[in-house]
């Protein structure tokens, strides 16, 4: 769905711009609106990087985090053109939608298969392993150089959505581009390990009790990890739960379907979807207004936490 050709006009009639991404911004998320940030910035645009939440600890390492700023903490952006990267829809931007004004060009650019077109202008290629991967083709067809800096951001973003290049959604087009990016130098197997390795000794004996808590479902296909908002606050900041249970998760033989829930208050649960064979999560997320890919989706539930679990679980199973 559409090409990058407007988007390039756009940007060249136009000086201030808002940048965004969805809520819980993960590493795609997160590299994709700063090196777009940095992108217009070095054409001497101004740039203001929103999101409903900070910018997560465990990616700070990353270059121009400082620009990634929280929309709380921020009373005005003045704008002309607002940029929505790795976002399937205006609900995922959270409070960031109260800045984006109508009759101002909202430029969508995303790989999510459940995308619904809200921009004024769509970039949606569900077949990029990445956002990150639909930035750097969109900086080739710019003709704009790469540098360290944005070359570290990309990587960062096509190596955690591909699962270090082990999922389905990484092609030849994938390896292509990350051959380009790894001229720049930077240490693949430093990156490896701020992205994924370790687990904080204070944090592993409550990381064993989640797992010890999770259930085994639908004969063992379905495995479901529950997690209180009083759980997720004991751990570090600097430690990504999630990411680390799913990746625990992964390794597991016959288990279809990796799901986590994460209560965000008394009636409100976030729910992060894996598929490890044919199950379509994405499908599933729709059912509850949310959205991703075949092998990876979320979407949110108002009940409460143990609510919340048997309404999803039995979800899936009629769908098993």
């Amino acid at each position: 769905m559409g090409n990058f050709s407007a988007v390039l006009k756009i940007i060249r009639r136009h000086q201030k711009f808002l940048v965004t991404t969805h809520h819980n911004p993960d590493a795609d998320a997160v590299s994709s609106a700063l090196a777009m940030a940095m992108y217009l910035k070095s054409l001497g645009k101004k740039v203001h990087v929103l999101n409903e939440d900070a910018c997560p600890q465990w990616l700070k390492f990353l270059p121009g985090t400082s620009m990634f700023k929280k929309a709380g903490d921020i009373k005005k952006a003045d704008y002309q053109v607002a940029i929505v990267l790795d976002c399937g829809d205006m609900k995922r931007v959270g409070s960031v939608k109260d800045f984006i004004q109508e009759g101002k060009p909202l430029i969508n650019i995303d790989h999510h298969v459940t995308n619904d077109g809200f921009g004024s202008i769509n970039v949606v290629q569900s077949k990029a392993s990445s956002t990150c991967e639909m930035v750097f083709d969109f900086l080739k067809e710019a003709k704009h150089a790469l540098n360290k800096n944005i070359a570290i951001l990309l990587y960062a973003g096509i190596m955690t959505d591909t699962g270090s290049f082990r999922y389905e959604n990484t092609s030849a087009h994938s390896h292509a581009v990350v051959e380009k990016l790894m001229a720049f130098k930077f240490s693949a197997a430093q990156m490896y390990d701020r992205l994924y390795t370790g687990i904080p000794v204070v944090d592993m004996k409550m990381f064993t009790e989640v797992i010890h808590n999770a259930k085994l479902l639908d004969g063992n296909r379905v495995y479901c990890v529950s997690l209180a908002k009083s759980v997720v606050e004991s751990f570090s900041k600097s430690f990504d739960l999630k990411e680390k249970l799913f990746t625990f998760l992964r390794s597991m033989e016959g288990i279809e379907v990796l799901v986590i829930l994460t209560e965000i208050g008394p009636q409100e649960v976030r729910v992060n979807l894996r598929s490890q064979k044919d199950f379509d999560v994405a499908a599933l997320s729709q059912q509850f207004d949310g959205g991703g890919h075949k092998k990876a989706a979320g979407c949110k539930i108002y009940e409460p936490l143990a609510r919340a679990q048997k309404t999803i679980c039995a979800a899936i199973h009629k769908r098993l």
